[in-house]
């Protein structure tokens, strides 16, 4: 009776064919996608040596089934990596996913609530990201404050938003 209940248990963990297809199809489109990502971008990626060799000699390619060939092998390589982690950094930074627009929208919220609230959002800002310069910050939201009254452009709020993004993506190792 328990080698009856082994063997279903057994059936359940293997993986069809299609599985392992559609697993390997999308390491290589993760390939493609990390293809097109910036050489600083890639360094700080938990990668090796030959696949960031590899992901280097993907612009060469230029024909469809190069191209293709190349998607393969890249696949190949990303097997014996963390897949998840990569992904997850990988969506922080590229501008067309979910993560990196909530992320964008999180540190507009910060901005405006610096400028609204001043001090008093200062201090939750702080503990949220303690490696800020407090100094610098204040003064930003100082010149900010004074050209909303005076109805400039907002070129200080502009530079907030930078340096937030700034802090933002050194904590998070994007930077």
């Amino acid at each position: 009776m328990s080698d009856q209940i082994d063997n279903q248990e057994d059936l359940l963990e293997e993986k069809s064919k299609s599985q392992i297809k559609r697993e390997m199809l999308e390491l290589q489109a993760l390939g493609a996608r990390l293809s097109t990502l910036s050489p600083e971008l890639l360094n700080k990626l938990p990668l090796s040596d030959a696949l960031l060799k590899a992901l280097e000699e993907a612009k060469r390619h230029t024909a469809h089934i190069a191209k293709k060939r190349h998607n393969q092998f890249l696949g190949k390589l990303l097997r014996s990596h963390d897949v998840e982690a990569i992904m997850q950094l990988v969506n922080l930074a590229d501008h067309s996913t979910r993560e990196y627009n909530e992320r964008f929208h999180l540190l507009e919220r910060w901005r405006d609530r610096l400028l609204t609230e001043g001090d008093a959002a200062l201090q939750p800002f702080i503990e949220a990201y303690p490696e800020t310069d407090i100094q610098h910050l204040r003064g930003l939201i100082r010149h900010a404050q004074h050209e909303a009254k005076r109805n400039k452009p907002p070129t200080a709020s502009r530079k907030i938003f930078r340096y937030l993004r700034e802090l933002d993506e050194s904590q998070r190792g994007l930077k």
